[in-house]
């Protein structure tokens, strides 16, 4: 909204105005506001749960070496992220962009989704939540909407690379003066790096551009569910999310930056992608309110996300993963997020092939994987055979969450260096 009052603004030649048509000055006020709104926001809406008994009913000491008891500290903490995020880019951001608006559908959404998930589970005290199908129909229409309106919209379109050789001189990467609608997406490591999802269905003929884009809608699907799910089995210990989240958020914010800047995109060979430069705005805005609840939740935390915030933090990164066409370096990026959701299913299937033999056993000492690292032997049920023990040393969950943000930074390091080991 700001937006508009300062263009005007501009166009009555007042002083000043134009600073808000630089992306870089109003992102850097985004993160600002946002961290500002979390921090201020997060404290008066703590002390609201807590009076009206909105607390985590679930967690306690049972499952933690160390006795930590989870129970009584306020959950549906995600609202606070949610906010602070939506407000910034409602301020700052240009509304009518089609980015801008799918990325605040994905968070109003996937939160309503989250906010029904802990409604059932404090409120009609069932911990089992929404029902998983019902979670599933959520994802899947969310995905359903971001891709078709990617291929619908007039306004999602790319500009392509073209290398010109000439004798004599080093290539030369320029990008076409036409505005493409394209289903490639990026591919790490190669130097030809853009994938056509349209070559998957080539043999259609005419119509393997059309098939392209159902093929895209599909990936989207599966990419909004798998991240969500991801970024909900990774809340399981205090500033997990929130942290991991944050350097996610901020990595994608540096690939969105150099998407949407022609020079830079022509210098790194990616495709550029006019308008994504809102999208700046958004993860920035995502960053700071990420960072102002983590003042929250780190250990000992005072609020709990809960799935309001998970679900909602996974899909967004997804969504803007696929708005940038960076989805295929989402296992890379969220590499713990891959690692947790393999380990819950490497469970479940371990756990059902022993019980067709009658047999108790398991891979891990607890599942997701990050608790494994906080249980013990003699925390596991009697006469089940684990088939990794180690390590037998018990690790405290804010050592175990700090572990988590390195190899996290690591993973988003390499996901950067992808732009130019190709």
């Amino acid at each position: 909204m700001l937006y508009y009052l300062f263009d005007w603004l501009q166009r009555m030649d007042i002083p000043g105005a134009g600073m808000f048509g630089y992306t870089s000055f109003r992102s850097l006020i985004a993160v600002i506001l946002a961290l500002f709104i979390s921090t201020i926001f997060g404290s008066r809406f703590i002390r609201f749960l807590k009076s009206k008994q909105i607390t985590e009913t679930q967690r306690d000491a049972k499952i933690d070496p160390f006795g930590v008891g989870k129970v009584g500290v306020p959950s549906m903490g995600g609202v606070i992220i949610i906010v602070a995020t939506l407000i910034p880019c409602l301020l700052l951001g240009k509304l009518h962009n089609t980015y801008m608006i799918l990325m605040l559908i994905t968070t109003v959404w996937l939160g309503a989704l989250g906010f029904a998930d802990d409604y059932i589970k404090i409120f009609k005290r069932d911990k089992e939540g929404l029902h998983g199908k019902f979670k599933i129909i959520g994802q899947v229409g969310l995905g359903l909407i971001v891709g078709l309106t990617l291929y619908m919209s007039p306004t999602v379109v790319i500009r392509e690379n073209i290398e010109i050789n000439k004798p004599g001189q080093e290539m030369e990467v320029v990008h076409s003066n036409e505005n493409v609608k394209s289903t490639k997406t990026t591919i790490p490591f190669l130097k030809s790096n853009n994938l056509d999802y349209a070559d998957f269905v080539s043999f259609m003929g005419e119509h393997a551009q059309t098939a392209g884009w159902v093929l895209f809608v599909i990936v989207t699907i599966f990419v909004i569910t798998a991240v969500s799910n991801g970024a909900n089995l990774n809340d399981g210990m205090d500033g997990m999310t929130a942290g991991n989240s944050a350097i996610i958020g901020a990595t994608l914010g540096i690939l969105a930056y150099v998407s949407s800047h022609m020079e830079l995109a022509q210098y790194l060979n990616i495709m550029y992608i006019p308008g994504s430069e809102e999208l700046v705005i958004y993860i920035c805005a995502f960053v700071g309110a990420l960072v102002g609840f983590l003042w929250y939740n780190a250990y000992p935390a005072q609020v709990f996300m809960g799935d309001t915030g998970s679900l909602t933090i996974g899909g967004i990164i997804a969504v803007f993963a696929i708005a940038i066409h960076k989805e295929l370096l989402i296992p890379i990026l969220c590499g713990i997020f891959l690692v947790e959701s393999v380990s819950v299913i490497a469970q479940r299937l371990y756990y059902k092939i022993g019980k067709k033999k009658g047999v108790k056993q398991r891979v891990f000492k607890r599942a997701p994987i990050h608790d494994h690292f906080r249980t013990s032997m003699s925390q596991v049920e009697e006469g089940c055979r684990v088939l990794i023990t180690n390590p037998t040393t018990l690790f405290h969950e804010s050592k175990i969450t700090v572990r988590f943000w390195i190899v996290t930074i690591v993973l988003a390091a390499i996901t950067i260096i992808t732009l130019k080991i190709r």
